[in-house]
């Protein structure tokens, strides 16, 4: 289970959207965010297990709506950054593959989230 928020990484999203923002002004294409999670894939493979603690390959693909490959390849990617711990097994003579999200990927989604909102915030007019 996730720990409430508090209002340092409010702030600190806030500080960090402006930063962010302020680079997009000056002609720079980013927005600050973090490139492992931002795509799609990625983000739904992180948002995914920060809901539900395991998940299988299957699972992960059908609710994602993507190919093996693509889900192989971005779930790669999450593991090599420590973001995401995996599982293989046997179910009898069937290989089974689980996906859970460790401590360093759910505080990268926390930091990726807090970011966020504090985009839309200062997009809103709403910042301190």
């Amino acid at each position: 289970m996730a720990e409430p928020r508090r209002q340092e990484d409010d702030v600190e999203g806030e500080r960090s959207a402006l930063r962010s923002l302020r680079g997009l002004a000056r002609g720079e294409e980013s927005l600050g965010l973090d490139p492992l999670i931002h795509g799609r894939i990625r983000l739904g493979i992180v948002s995914a297990l920060a809901v539900q603690e395991r998940i299988g390959f299957g699972e992960l693909r059908d609710l994602l709506q993507t190919t093996d490959g693509n889900l192989s390849t971005h779930a790669r990617k999450l593991q090599e950054a420590g973001y995401l711990a995996v599982e293989k097994s046997f179910r009898g003579k069937v290989p089974h593959t689980e996906y859970r999200l460790t401590r360093a990927g759910r505080e990268a989604l926390d930091r990726y989230l807090a970011h966020l909102e504090g985009i839309i915030r200062v997009a809103r007019g709403e910042s301190e």
